[in-house]
């Protein structure tokens, strides 16, 4: 484990919420739903075109903050936290033991997820782990990339990016070797 649980946690739904800029997206209220379920969040969640509307409208700004360098990631993570007027506090709630949360639990949802991104980032910046955050390495995709590997080998989003990849280099040598 790179990042404590809530962090990494926080930066995986982050990542997923950006990507869903392309496909899938995040058309409908039962997609939203979807999400909140897969990513484990817990408090509020209003099931509403509006809220949906809010955490569609917070993708780009997430983006910005993921791909960020590092003195632009902490500009936007202080900016966030203000606005939100983030104050940590540790609580505890199943599955999770003792982690933070810096708005409360009835706050709007997009909110909640501007703060937890804002405060995973918080972690990423000071351990100097941005190289950890990319964009997908396929020339067709510009999803956002989370390596959370040992070895920091991660390229792609996803296994298909991986695999029309690695079949284009396979394609290549065969070209390179039947003309050789």
């Amino acid at each position: 484990m790179v990042f404590a649980h809530d962090t990494e946690m926080s930066l995986q739904s982050a990542v997923a919420l950006v990507n869903t800029l392309g496909e899938p997206t995040l058309d409908e209220v039962s997609d939203l739903t979807d999400f909140f379920a897969t990513h484990d969040y817990t408090g509020r969640h209003d099931r509403t075109r509006s809220e949906l509307d809010d955490v569609r409208a917070l993708r780009p700004r997430l983006r910005e903050l993921l791909t960020a360098d590092r003195d632009a990631a902490v500009a936007i993570v202080n900016a966030m936290l203000a606005e939100h007027r983030a104050v940590p506090r540790l609580v505890r709630h199943p599955p999770l033991d003792w982690h933070i949360h810096a708005v409360p639990d009835d706050a709007p949802l997009a909110t909640r997820i501007a703060v937890e991104t804002a405060m995973a980032m918080i972690d990423v910046i000071r351990d100097d782990e941005l190289s950890r955050l990319g964009v997908c390495a396929d020339h067709d995709c510009d999803d956002v990339v989370l390596d959370l590997s040992r070895n920091r080998s991660k390229r792609f989003c996803s296994v298909a990016c991986g695999n029309r990849n690695a079949v284009a280099a396979y394609r290549a040598r065969q070209v390179r070797a039947a003309e050789g």
